[in-house]
């Protein structure tokens, strides 16, 4: 058997990092800066030591951008190098010399880690620059400055540097088609979003970028309402004031820092807009983090800042691994904590809440059994009272019997009805109820039941119920239901006459409650109402209404009259239940236009 080793030619890594490595080449400002910080760290952590004297008011890192050279330096007074480490730190792709010294210096870093692990930051420079420069300078008394120059080739320069104190400038030579870079404006804002929360100053041009220390950074205790709001507003300047928020503070099993906040629900929110902030070690890595949280809390906005997330050799995105569902997994028990706490403590404000939070809790409860198992107190449903109540409290009040529900803006004269009778349900506004009652009814053994869903045997007055037959043996009732039928026309509907205790209802359209469901699902999976799906209704006309009663006696004098008012009642019912689809309101307006045209004949004759 033959042994051997890999064979790596380096002039094709320089390459593969500038077109592959990096997703944008954006971030090559955020691996320079971090890597700057990291040497402006280490500089703190062996003052600590003893091993260096230094001021740390001269510790920062500054950025000069010089258009009529194409350069752009980026100069750090932090540790420095010696011409061994250039060979070992730069010259040795992917030898990471953050590595070494946290080893080295561990039990220091714990509470300043050190930002960079890859070794491979530096090279993101190639992405913007044809040839890099180094001039550097160890912290050690009897260092000489180091020059170090790259084309991108697997060749390189190393020779006697220029520089007179401790620290490193990158000079990057911005090659034809990153001009973008030289323009002060372009590089600012790469700096505030990737830089603005790093621990050291950072001057561009000789400006400050006002970068500060991230309010995840102190604790809870320490932070006020304002601060809050403030670090928000910085975060989001375009949306108004969040309804509350959860501070994130954890050290163990691993180590997390955020705050995530309750954002108020605007004309211009977008839910599929990605609104948490994800930073490692205070470098902002990305805005996606739905690897680290559930589809249901996509909807929060903040910053999640944890050096135990994976991220990928790039620093642009995660990788899944155990740690990540961890995360996950707390964050959801902080956010579903946080939500009961909110409604023991403070209900009336939870109430005030429950428009912003609503779709954050039924999507939980739908997606995550143990989120149910936490939040299903603070379920709650405002009432036909004009109350707010939860499920199990309106069975408490309506012990065997169904639980009614109507969407709050489709309840119109049928919810009037049940009103009348004392009959109490429940309001039902967010698009993923359909599945959540049909959750509720298996945890909970219970039956939910629209309003329009069937005839309940309440909202029947029998007293008056026209029970003589005529000749035929048919009654009145019988005789109008069979003369809508006929003037309907339509495949699907069937038309009965009922005595209704609410005079001022002339009809309503039923349809069932397992097909409703399912027509429902239907329009929220193809994204638009399906209002003719599973067609199959009832319209239940009432006998004591006085349009009804109109069209009855018109049937004998002015037939077509009778059967323009009839269609024109179907119509309204439909209306009035927001079961028409988009494009037949045209229509119907057309054909009410025709009714009142000949009801105004009707009325000069």
């Amino acid at each position: 058997m033959k042994k051997n080793t890999l064979s790596i030619h380096s002039e094709n890594i320089l390459p593969i990092i500038k077109k592959w490595l990096y997703s944008d080449k954006n971030i090559f400002i955020r691996e320079l800066i971090s890597n700057a910080c990291d040497a402006l760290n280490k500089v703190k952590i062996l003052k600590e030591q003893g091993a260096i004297q230094s001021d740390e008011s001269d510790l920062k890192v500054s950025v000069q951008i010089d258009k009529a050279n194409r350069t752009i330096t980026i100069a750090d007074t932090g540790i420095g190098m010696t011409a061994e480490e250039v060979e070992k730190y730069i010259a040795q792709i992917a030898f990471s010399g953050a590595e070494e010294f946290i080893n080295k210096y561990k039990s220091q870093v714990e509470k300043d880690p050190i930002i960079g692990h890859f070794g491979l930051g530096f090279y993101s420079a190639y992405m913007v620059a044809k040839t890099v420069d180094i001039q550097t300078r160890s912290y050690q008394p009897d260092a000489s400055a180091v020059f170090w120059s790259c084309d991108g080739t697997s060749t390189y320069e190393i020779d006697a540097g220029s520089k007179a104190s401790r620290g490193t400038e990158i000079v990057l030579h911005i090659d034809e088609e990153s001009s973008e870079f030289l323009e002060e404006s372009t590089l600012k804002e790469l700096m505030i979003r990737f830089c603005r929360f790093l621990p050291f100053p950072i001057e561009l041009n000789g400006q400050s970028i006002d970068n500060k220390a991230p309010l995840w950074m102190k604790s809870p205790s320490e932070c006020t309402d304002n601060d809050y709001l403030n670090f928000y507003r910085a975060l989001f300047p375009m949306d108004p004031d969040p309804i509350f928020w959860i501070h994130l503070n954890v050290d163990y099993p691993f180590t997390l820092k955020g705050i995530l906040y309750f954002p108020k629900i605007h004309r211009r929110f977008d839910s599929k807009e990605s609104s948490i902030k994800l930073f490692c070690n205070r470098v902002f890595v990305s805005d996606n983090c739905s690897d680290i949280l559930p589809d249901y809390l996509m909807i929060l906005r903040g910053a999640i800042d944890s050096p135990d997330i994976p991220l990928n050799v790039s620093r642009s995105y995660l990788q899944v691994d155990k740690n990540v569902r961890q995360l996950s997994s707390h964050i959801s028990k902080k956010v579903s904590d946080r939500l009961t706490s909110l409604y023991k403590t403070d209900r009336e404000k939870f109430i005030s809440c429950w428009p912003d939070v609503e779709m954050i809790v039924k999507l939980g409860i739908l997606q995550d059994e143990k989120f149910y198992d936490r939040v299903k107190e603070c379920l709650i449903w405002k009432n036909s009272q004009d109350s707010w109540t939860t499920v199990p409290e309106y069975l408490e009040r309506n012990p065997n019997s169904k639980i009614f529900y109507a969407p709050e803006d489709r309840t119109g004269s049928i919810g009037k009805a049940y009103r009348e009778k004392n009959i109490e349900f429940l309001y039902s506004n967010a698009f993923v109820d359909t599945a959540l009652v049909s959750f509720l009814e298996n945890k909970l053994s219970c039956k939910f039941q629209r309003i329009d869903g069937a005839l309940d045997d309440s909202l029947l007055d029998e007293t008056r119920e026209k029970t003589v037959l005529d000749s035929d043996g048919k009654t009145s009732g019988a005789k109008i239901a069979s003369f809508i039928r006929q003037s309907l026309s339509k495949d699907g509907v069937e038309v009965e006459a009922k005595s209704l205790s609410l005079d001022s209802l002339p009809g309503m359209v039923i349809l069932k409650e397992e097909e409703r469901r399912l027509r429902d699902y239907m329009s929220l999976t193809q994204g638009k109402p399906m209002m003719n799906f599973l067609s199959k209704k009832t319209f239940i006309v009432n006998t004591n209404n006085k349009l009804v009663q109109a069209i009855e006696r018109l049937q004998r004098k002015q037939p077509e009259v009778a059967k323009d008012l009839a269609c024109h009642l179907y119509d309204l019912s439909l209306l009035a239940q927001k079961e028409l689809e988009p494009s037949e309101v045209e229509q119907v307006i057309s054909r009410h236009t025709v009714v009142l045209e000949k009801l105004a004949d009707l009325y000069q004759e």
